[in-house]
């Protein structure tokens, strides 16, 4: 493809930085990473950037937020190859199959064997004692209604929607934000959010999985988790629910946050997908510098658009996995040319102001 493949947007903090001074790892405070399944694949390339080269000779720790798929991303950060983990995350969740008509029992089941795979017992002792990266994942407690299963769980998720679309601190009726944080982070930037009731919770060798199967539980296709150890009774689902691609203020980093995303527009919640005047812009992220493909990317894409979980109805198996493989390895390119940017500091002319 010639031209330009992706997209580099920065609030006017960020964007006055990068202007002076390029994108440098040591001004990068906080590492964000969004819900959204199998959207994630054509960011891969960018993690095995981020993970193996750019913050390679990193020293102080660099803290992580991430809900669903976000999480699960970073949790290859402080294993001890991160860029072997995202590619062994990367293969076990492209081949996944179910049967013709999968219900909640086996999509769950499949996750629990993905996560044992993906991070052995061996692999969250390595990530809770090293001290480079600090992970943060954000998890939903359910309230009333949408604690249960079923067709219960249904009208909760209906009644919340509809006060969602009301005002996001609406939510905070139906869910509590519980934010899981590595067990020597202060989690100090999170201290402050008053949207909606939060907690925070240190991870441990024992809520460490339970934890990370939560925050990608997704409502009505997953089973909730139950009484995570050390956090507060009840039933823990997709922490996407409140924080789909964030609109937490980040004002409390202490520097710049970088944000990798498949999509253009940032959606705060879950159930703002269809509220189209609900979006996070980066006047309200003065430090955050968005990554993102372009149009052009995308529609090179097979079938014009990136992977989702609409897929697995959509498509036969074979092509499926085909598909989400071409989808992998053209994400390869984003890389590059970010990679080149930075390394030359061209991605001082490329960075545009984010408003």
């Amino acid at each position: 493809m010639a031209g330009d493949l992706i997209r580099v947007r920065a609030g006017r903090h960020a964007w006055q930085q990068i202007k002076e001074q390029g994108l440098r790892q040591q001004d990068i405070e906080l590492l964000l990473g969004a819900s959204g399944g199998p959207k994630w694949f054509i960011l891969q390339g960018l993690d095995r950037y981020f993970f193996g080269d750019f913050f390679a000779e990193r020293q102080r720790p660099l803290n992580t937020l991430g809900t669903s798929a976000g999480a699960w991303r970073f949790a290859s950060l402080g294993q001890q190859d991160p860029v072997a983990a995202s590619d062994l995350f990367c293969r076990l969740y492209r081949s996944q199959t179910y049967s013709a008509k999968p219900d909640v029992a086996e999509i769950t089941e499949e996750a629990r064997k993905l996560l044992h795979e993906y991070i052995p017992d061996a692999a969250v002792a390595d990530i809770l004692q090293q001290d480079r990266f600090h992970h943060h994942w954000i998890v939903t407690r359910c309230r009333g209604l949408t604690a249960h299963e079923g067709k219960r769980q249904l009208l909760g998720l209906l009644g919340s929607a509809a006060a969602n679309s009301v005002s996001r601190k609406w939510l905070g009726r139906f869910y509590e934000r519980v934010v899981f944080h590595h067990p020597h982070a202060t989690a100090e930037f999170s201290r402050a959010w008053r949207d909606m009731p939060t907690v925070h919770v240190p991870l441990s060798e024992q809520n460490f999985k339970p934890a990370l199967l939560a925050t990608g539980s997704i409502p009505m296709v997953l089973a909730g988790v139950k009484d995570i150890i050390g956090a507060p009774a009840g039933t823990y689902r997709d922490g996407g629910i409140t924080d789909y691609h964030f609109d937490v203020d980040l004002s409390a980093v202490p520097g710049l946050v970088l944000y990798p995303h498949f999509h253009q527009q940032v959606v705060p919640g879950w159930f703002d997908k269809n509220l189209g005047w609900r979006r996070t812009h980066g006047r309200q992220w003065p430090n955050v510098i968005l990554i993102t493909p372009t149009d052009e990317f995308i529609a090179s894409l097979p079938y014009g658009k990136i992977p989702d979980r609409t897929d697995f109805a959509k498509l036969s198996v074979p092509d499926r996995f085909a598909y989400w493989q071409q989808a992998v390895q053209q994400g390869q390119q984003l890389a590059a040319q970010l990679q080149e940017w930075i390394e030359s500091g061209e991605i001082r002319n490329k960075v545009a102001l984010w408003s």
